[in-house]
């Protein structure tokens, strides 16, 4: 009896000790999720007053409608391909592309196992089979669209099994940004008819704004799920990024493709206009490039004339048997700016040859005295007149039998003129001064070669613009009395770029070249000034070809806006080493090499290592010779 008690007890105070046990355990446990819950409300807390990358991209409201969606200030919408023709070339997907609006573009490759497309195939082909049998048993005319479909599937059959084709289903989807709703239907409709000029049939989204946006996120989610079936060659039809070809049958080899190792052959006359713009840092190969098309164009005919302000075209021109001539204060040759071109075949009449001489001689006279107020600009308009006159050349002068005036009769003539003694003194300079006999002689220089090169090297920094501004109206005189094929080139154009008159004669230049055949090839390494000066814009708007070489951070931006290059191209033409760059022709354009065979490579180097070579070789082969 008394040890059932004592059993009794015992498991008694058992009970207690593991109710008391449960309990503090319940407690702890209680205690835990308590301070579990204020550390994660303090934790959302936290997050909540941080900025994080999804605040910074995601816009401030979005609202849904039937046919976009609003981001902010912003609406978009989706259009999603739903068919495609039996046949689609490469590429065709090029237009939308290139479209210059913002999109976002996704496309969507779900790969179908080989034994379900061949089951599904075969079953279709007994059937097309079965039809065709039963046509021709019944007497009715053949069917072409069975037989055709019936020699595509069985084509198809045999590429699958054979390893050579894949199958997918395909989508494709392209979202529009815009700031309105007009602008929005504007934008899809012209992606809509692009797509139907191709035959592809694409509707725009509706009722499935948010869908269709969310599907061309990059994240991989495709909410809209319409698909098209299609194998391997259709689906890379499709692919967006594609490489220009710049391969004609006609013209120059400028460089290789850097894309797909393809020749750039081009005809540069065969553009609307024959001019090209070239910009490059010191050292980039611009020189070089331009060289060997000057020595490639030449071997088809076209005659070259060049502007060369650092003899880098020197060894070329003695290389081809070209004229060198030297233009500097101590050289025997000699330009007269008072020159007049010959009228070609009764086009140009005397009066719009004198009236336009007149004109090009102010813009000279101001490049030698700077700026007039407008009494003296008219003073020197009418001396201009006069100086002409005194030789006898008036409006109806016979243009082909007349001695030009020079510089010093027009400082006669403006010395007699009221009000024009101050102007008279400062043009001494260049008659009886320092400067004298540059311009102020007779014209003695021979042209009458393929190639033509003006050195003004050794013309002091004052006067080399008014020397290239002499040259040019020399050369476009000499253009104007004789239609050849030709290509002027202008290097380190800048200088004519810092006066307002010479940049207005080399863009009025560059405006009027096509009429008389002549392709102007502008050169320079300081790309901010050229391009900052509006006649440095238009000289860009009226070049057909532009090839743009390495550049520096200093002037890329600019560079990007002009020629309106993507991030890819910026870091391309940033990174690219000598001779490499964008070539751009018309609407194309592609990553160039310039390339040069061993031969022209020794004709047209810069590099001072290897012209001391070429000399040295040169003196050796004479020397043996002597012996």
């Amino acid at each position: 009896m008394v040890q059932l008690f004592k059993k009794e007890v015992v498991t008694q105070l058992d009970e207690k000790k593991q109710n008391l046990t449960a309990k503090a355990k319940a407690d702890t446990e209680r205690q835990k999720a308590l301070e579990e819950k204020e550390l994660l409300e303090a934790e959302k807390a936290f997050r909540a007053g941080v900025v994080s990358v999804k605040d910074l991209i995601a816009p401030s409201a979005l609202k849904t409608d039937s046919r976009f969606i609003q981001l902010g200030p912003k609406f978009v919408s989706t259009v999603f391909v739903v068919t495609y023709p039996r046949y689609i070339t490469v590429g065709w997907f090029a237009p939308v592309i290139n479209l210059n609006v913002p999109m976002d573009i996704a496309m969507y490759f779900y790969p179908v196992k080989p034994e379900a497309i061949l089951k599904q195939l075969k079953n279709k082909v007994g059937a097309l089979e079965a039809q065709i049998l039963s046509d021709a048993e019944k007497g009715a005319p053949r069917d072409p669209i069975r037989e055709t479909a019936l020699k595509d599937i069985e084509q198809l059959r045999d590429d699958i099994t054979q390893g050579t084709e894949k199958f997918f289903q395909y989508t494709l989807y392209a979202t529009v940004y815009a700031d309105d709703p007009k602008e929005l239907d504007k934008l899809t409709e012209k992606i809509e008819s692009i797509f139907g000029s191709k035959l592809v049939y694409s509707k725009r989204v509706f009722f499935q704004a948010e869908q269709g946006f969310n599907s061309t996120l990059p994240l991989g989610n495709d909410e809209l799920y319409i698909n098209f079936n299609m194998n391997t060659s259709p689906c890379a039809s499709s692919f967006p990024f594609i490489s220009s070809e710049l391969t004609s049958d006609d013209g120059i080899l400028y460089g290789i493709n850097r894309h797909n190792n393809s020749l750039i052959l081009f005809d540069r006359f065969s553009l609307q206009n024959a001019n090209t713009v070239v910009f490059a840092t010191s050292g980039a190969g611009k020189s070089y490039a331009v060289k060997l098309e000057v020595l490639r164009s030449m071997m088809l005919g076209t005659e070259v004339i060049i502007i060369d302000p650092e003899m880098e075209y020197k060894h070329l021109s003695d290389a081809v048997g070209g004229a060198y001539i030297d233009i500097s204060l101590n050289s025997e040759s000699k330009i007269n700016p008072f020159d007049l071109p010959r009228p070609v075949s009764g086009r140009d009449k005397p009066a719009d040859i004198l009236r336009s001489a007149v004109i090009t001689l102010k813009g000279l006279i101001r490049l030698m005295l700077g700026e007039l107020t407008h009494a003296e600009d008219s003073l020197v308009d009418r001396a201009l007149i006069e100086t002409y006159a005194k030789k006898d050349i008036t409006a109806e002068s016979d243009l082909t039998r007349i001695e030009a005036p020079v510089m010093e009769d027009f400082e006669e003539i403006l010395s007699g003129m009221e009000g024009g003694a101050d102007l008279a003194e400062r043009l001494k300079k260049y008659t009886k001064g320092t400067f004298a006999g540059l311009f102020n002689s007779p014209t003695n220089i021979d042209t009458k070669n393929q190639l033509v090169v003006f050195s003004v090297r050794d013309l002091e920094d004052e006067l080399r613009p008014i020397g290239i501004y002499t040259i040019v109206n020399y050369i476009w005189n000499a253009v104007r009395s004789e239609m050849k094929k030709r290509i002027l080139v202008i290097d380190e154009a800048w200088w004519l770029m810092q006066n307002e008159d010479s940049a207005k004669f080399i863009y009025a230049l560059v405006k009027r070249c096509r009429k008389y055949y002549l392709g102007v090839t502008t050169i320079t390494q300081d790309v901010n000034d050229f391009l900052r000066s509006p006649y440095g814009q238009a000289i860009v708007t009226n070049s057909s070809l532009q090839l743009l070489l390495k550049q520096s951070p200093a002037g890329i931006d600019l560079l990007v806006k002009t020629f309106m290059l993507t991030e890819g191209e910026k870091y391309l033409l940033m990174e690219s080493g000598v001779g490499e760059g964008i070539f751009f022709a018309g609407a194309k354009h592609a990553a160039i090499k310039v390339v040069a065979s061993y031969t022209e490579d020794q004709l047209i180097t810069s590099d001072p290592r290897q012209l001391l070579e070429i000399e040295e070789s040169k003196k050796e082969f004479e020397e043996e010779m002597a012996k």
